[in-house]
């Protein structure tokens, strides 16, 4: 199955609605290892992006996504609006002019922007980051597609793989950002970036399953 323009923005309103839903939380993570602003920061980032995107055509999904990046660098601070705006910018080159994506397309996307937080975050898996839970997924993608399972079972896997990842950061040590000079007292905490992550590929799994039960 495919994912048109209209339907990309749905999907990218559904994230700005949980992360809004989210942000205490996500916030109160990192108060505990960090600066304590990850879910406010986000939040006002996502709820001007869903004001953008009102004013934005529909018929270039790579435009949507470089909008998204573009906003969430203007108005997210610290560490998260960099990581997640060029993240976002990243995934936008591969499907430049393209009115709708399928699942292969996503894989793309999401390696490209997995490859660009690693890059200007200088994290790998084991660093207590969004990288744990954002490599899983990816790797849990590309698997799926070769096993040649559906979009919705691939998509599933996915989001399941980028939980554990999740819970895998509680065991972490801090090597990245802020919670690292806490050291040995950031272990027994979720990454919120982690967190953040796996909300966003969530809402993209859910979107995308109701998209295709309506197909039926």
């Amino acid at each position: 199955m495919s994912v048109n323009g209209k339907q990309v923005k749905e999907i990218i309103n559904s994230i700005a609605a949980v992360i809004s839903e989210n942000k205490d939380y996500l916030t109160k993570l990192d108060a505990d290892i960090g600066d304590g602003d990850h879910g406010l920061n986000l939040d006002r980032g996502f709820t001007a992006v869903r004001e953008k995107l009102k004013e934005e055509d529909e018929s270039d999904i790579g435009n949507i996504l470089r909008v998204v990046g573009v906003t969430l660098l203007s108005k997210v601070g610290g560490a998260s609006g960099s990581l997640y705006g060029t993240a976002f910018m990243k995934a936008a080159v591969s499907v430049k002019g393209k009115n709708a994506v399928d699942v292969n397309d996503f894989l793309i996307m999401l390696k490209d922007a997995l490859s660009e937080i690693k890059v200007r975050g200088k994290a790998n898996m084991g660093d207590k980051t969004m990288v744990d839970s954002m490599e899983l997924a990816v790797n849990s993608l590309e698997n799926s597609l070769n096993q040649k399972l559906n979009t919705v079972e691939a998509l599933k896997n996915a989001k399941d793989e980028a939980f554990k990842g999740v819970n895998s950061t509680k065991s972490i040590r801090a090597r990245k950002g802020r919670a690292s000079y806490l050291g040995e007292k950031s272990i027994g905490h979720q990454d919120p970036g982690a967190v953040s992550s796996y909300l966003m590929l969530n809402v993209i799994y859910e979107e995308v399953r109701k998209l295709a039960a309506n197909c039926y």
